[in-house]
């Protein structure tokens, strides 16, 4: 599927760039030869306005090839050498926070059109740890910014439990898994943050997050909690919820009990960008 802004700027910038062509190769040539002619009938030098006159540029040429420039460096930077996103959800919370701006490079994996996004030069593959930006298979008008946890061949296994993934490597093709890949975890503790939970007049539940030091409460929320994942030697924090008692979820509180308190009703985990199915 095209990317439609991308094939908008780029019709755009071939359009402008055809004009800014004509003007400096055909018309500008043109102008300034009725110009010279002028100032040769009067025998005097003539001032700008004057020969502006003379010379008129359209107006519609004059924006065209004014706007060219701008539109090709927005082009080659947007296209092949950083990107703008802006975090839309809580999912890569902690090292990412909803609005946050972050720029994307490129070229990091590779050359591609900016169009389709097919793979014209390959530059890199990406490592275990790196947050990627990609196209949400099921509809590739999303983007989606997530945590590389595995990579192509290997087998990874969440414990819902423990709260632990597992990371097999060399799985593809039928073959046997390798050893297990080092895996380890901090002691859980409490993280600045605190979800809240609130539902509307049609009944429609809705969360938020908020940055609160620790000791500090807010109403209708609970204080979530985070350890840091050592994969390999890619070390990085993961937030997680207060844990209901008796189960090895994380908790995602959205019925009130009639003591006022906040039920373990919905479970859900906040996995630094992974949900189990």
């Amino acid at each position: 599927m095209a990317n439609m802004f991308a094939l908008i700027l780029v019709i755009a910038t071939l359009v402008t760039g055809v004009l800014w062509c004509l003007d400096k190769f055909i018309f500008a040539p043109k102008r300034r030869e009725r110009q010279a002619a002028a100032q040769a009938a009067t025998g005097e030098q003539l001032d700008k306005k004057t020969l502006k006159k003379v010379g008129p540029k359209p107006g519609w040429l004059e924006t065209g090839a004014s706007v060219f420039p701008v539109l090709a460096i927005v082009l080659v930077v947007r296209s092949f050498i950083y990107e703008p996103f802006q975090i839309p959800s809580g999912s890569m919370m902690p090292t990412l926070l909803i609005g946050d701006f972050i720029l994307v490079e490129k070229f990091a994996y590779g050359i591609k059109d900016p169009i389709y996004q097919k793979t014209l030069i390959e530059t890199g593959h990406p490592k275990r740890g790196d947050i990627v930006v990609f196209k949400y298979p099921e509809d590739p008008r999303l983007d989606y910014i997530k945590r590389a946890v595995g990579l192509p061949g290997d087998k990874v296994t969440y414990d819902p439990v423990a709260k632990q993934v597992t990371i097999q490597p060399g799985c593809s093709s039928g073959q046997a898994c390798g050893n297990a890949l080092p895996v380890t975890y901090s002691n859980v503790e409490p993280s600045d943050f605190v979800q809240t939970f609130s539902r509307s007049n049609g009944g429609e539940a809705s969360s938020g997050f908020w940055q609160l030091p620790k000791g500090e409460t807010k109403a209708d929320g609970i204080r979530l909690t985070e350890r840091q994942e050592t994969l390999g030697d890619v070390t990085h924090r993961i937030l997680m919820g207060a844990d209901c008692p008796g189960s090895g979820w994380d908790v995602l509180p959205s019925v009130r009990s009639a003591a006022g308190h906040l039920d373990c009703a919905a479970r859900s985990v906040l996995h630094d960008g992974r949900q189990p199915g």
